[in-house]
C-alpha cells in the first residue's frame, strides 16, 4: 500500500482482525457481484469502499425509473442506461483504486465457467430461483464461497455457502432444484426500500469476513430479517448428503 492507501484504509488498519495483512488481502481479491439491482447496489459500494481490488458486475438489465426507489447505485441520469455501466461509474467515483469490470449479460453456466476460476467470492444478488440454483451449482463445482441474499416485501434472508468446507451446505440443500417454487418479484409484490440496503450491506460484510478470514461468517446458518417487526431470527442448516448438487453422489 502507498501512503494514500494507508490513510484511506486507516480505520480498517486499526482493527486487529483486519490490520495491514487483512487489507492487503482485500486489495488482491476479486469479487463477482451477480445482480446490480437493489442488493448489488448496496453490496458493491461497500466492497469498493473497503478496498476490494477487483470487482466484476454482472447484470443484463437497464435502469428504470421504478428502480430508483431502492437501487442507490443508480441516479435519475442513469435511467435507460445499463445497470453495470451505471454501477461502474458510481464505484469508480467512490474508489479510483478499484478495478471494475462489467458484463452486461445474464448469468449462464458457460459464462460462469469463464469467470469463476479467477474469482475469490461470489455475491448472489439476483431475484429468481433458477438463476440462484445455476450460480450455486457453479460455485460448488469450482469451490468458490457464495454469499447469498434475497429480499421481498419486508422480509430478507442471508447465508454463506462455502464449498471449501466439508460440512458446509449449499443453496440446493435448502431449496431443492427439483421443487417448483412460484416466482415472485418486486414488481408484483412490492419491496420496502431500506430492506435491500440492510441485506446487501450484510452481504458485503460477510464477503469481507470470508476474504480476510476473521469472525464467524454465516456458514451453516441462515439469518432472517423482518423489517416490519425489526426481528432477526437465525437457524442452523446442515449439509444434505442426498443433495443433487453437493451430496456424496456428486
Amino acid at each position: 500500500m502507498n501512503d494514500e492507501q494507508l490513510l484511506r484504509y486507516s480505520r480498517h488498519l486499526l482493527l486487529e482482525e483486519i490490520d495491514v495483512a487483512g487489507q492487503e488481502k482485500l486489495l488482491h481479491s476479486h469479487v463477482l457481484v451477480i445482480g446490480a439491482g437493489g442488493l448489488g447496489s448496496a453490496a458493491a459500494p461497500y466492497l469498493a469502499a473497503a478496498g476490494v481490488g477487483n470487482i466484476t458486475l454482472l447484470d443484463h438489465d437497464q435502469v428504470e425509473l421504478t428502480n430508483l426507489q431502492r437501487q442507490i447505485m443508480h441516479t435519475e441520469n442513469s435511467v435507460g442506461k445499463s445497470k453495470v455501466g451505471s454501477g461502474k461509474q458510481f464505484l469508480e467515483q467512490l474508489n479510483s483504486y478499484v478495478h471494475i469490470e462489467t458484463i452486461q449479460a445474464k448469468a449462464t453456466t458457460s459464462l460462469l465457467d469463464e469467470l469463476l476460476p479467477s474469482v475469490d467470492v461470489v455475491l448472489d444478488c439476483t431475484d429468481n430461483f433458477s438463476t440462484r440454483h445455476l450460480i450455486n451449482a457453479s460455485c460448488v463445482r469450482y469451490k468458490i464461497p457464495l454469499v447469498s441474499g434475497s429480499a421481498l416485501r419486508f422480509d430478507g434472508q442471508l447465508s454463506v455457502f462455502d464449498p471449501r468446507k466439508a460440512s458446509s451446505p449449499c443453496y440446493a440443500c435448502i431449496f431443492s432444484p427439483d421443487e417448483q417454487f412460484e416466482e415472485v418479484s418486486c414488481s408484483s409484490m412490492g419491496i420496502f426500500s431500506p430492506l435491500v440496503g440492510i441485506i446487501g450491506t450484510m452481504q458485503a460484510a460477510q464477503a469481507l469476513q470470508v476474504l480476510i478470514g476473521f469472525g464467524e461468517p454465516l456458514v451453516g446458518r441462515m439469518l432472517l430479517w423482518n423489517a416490519c417487526t425489526t426481528q432477526i431470527d437465525e437457524f442452523k442448516i446442515s449439509r444434505n448428503s442426498e443433495c443433487p448438487v453437493c451430496g456424496k453422489a456428486h
